[in-house]
Parts: C-alpha cells; structure tokens; sequence
C-alpha cells in the first residue's frame, strides 16, 4: 500500500496548492466495538480501529492539516451515519475525488454514496488499493462501468496543476 498512499499524497498535496478542500475518512470505534454492529463482528481486522490503537493511527505523512475536516466513521461509506453530504454541500462540492483503501470497501462504498447523493465521484485507480488485485480490478472496473469516472493519477495530477496555475 506505500505506492497508492505515495500516490495519495502527491494528489492531496496538489489539491491542497490550487486551494481545494480535503476531506479526510478514517475508522473508530468505542472500546467494545458496539457501534460496529455486525460489520465489526464480520471482520476481526476492525478490532484495529478501536479508539487509541496505535493500528488505527494516520500513517505517516497522511495527517490531516488543521484546517481540514475528519469524518470518523463506522461502517465503508464516509456518508453512512457521518455528516459528510451536509458539510459538502456547505461548501459547494459537487465533484469528489477518491482515494484510499480498500477499493472493494470503503473506496466502493464512499463512491456509490457520493453518486447516491448527487456527487460527481472520481475514483483514483492508482491511489487505491486492496488485499489482491483481482477485487481492486474488478470493483475499480464495475465503479467506471456504473457509479464514477475512475482515471490515472496523471490525469488528475495534470489537472490539478492547471488550477494550480490558474490560483
């Protein structure tokens, strides 16, 4: 996961020059786990993400800026049970771009939520990542085919540099 988390970094720190808002998702849950509900109990890795587990901390690099916002979550959507869709529309997102892990969970999830709720999602293929490559093809396959335009990091670094230009 260190080059799709390199690859994150380079998009944030860009969108970050040419003045874009970054939303950062991460995974807590209180110390028995009871606001997991069965998706805790499904998957034992979650144990990971209790509350002060060093496991669940940022990984380096990844810290969120003061001035960014952190939707903690429970569950593979960052609009499930959060705040995240009011406080976009707040700031007049209407297009997001995705990275992160994994790309058959939370990556899929956030992607259908967004597009659920009237988001252009963007799912960056190189700056996601799963457990094999087969369900990190398929998934990023079937989200081009329904729910997001999924691209290259270069496409969206070009991008980003051309705001950059214009900022």
């Amino acid at each position: 996961v260190e080059d799709e988390l390199a690859c994150a970094l380079r998009i944030r720190d860009l969108a970050r020059e040419a003045g874009i808002k970054v939303f950062y998702s991460n995974v807590v849950y209180q110390q028995d786990g009871s606001d997991g509900g069965v998706f805790f109990n499904k998957a034992p890795v979650l144990k990971n993400f209790i509350a002060g587990n060093p496991m669940g901390s940022w990984p380096k690099g990844l810290q969120p800026a003061a001035n960014e916002m952190v939707i903690s979550k429970q569950y593979p959507s960052a609009f499930f049970g959060t705040t995240l869709a009011s406080m976009l529309m707040e700031e007049g997102v209407d297009t997001l771009l995705i990275t992160g892990l994994t790309t058959s969970g939370c990556v899929r999830a956030t992607c259908v939520d967004a597009m659920c709720h009237g988001f252009i999602p963007i799912v960056v293929a190189d700056a996601c990542g799963d457990r094999h490559a087969a369900p990190h093809e398929a998934n990023l396959f079937d989200m081009n085919a329904k729910y997001a335009d999924v691209v290259s990091e270069i496409q969206v670094c070009d991008y980003l540099r051309s705001l950059v230009e214009e900022h």
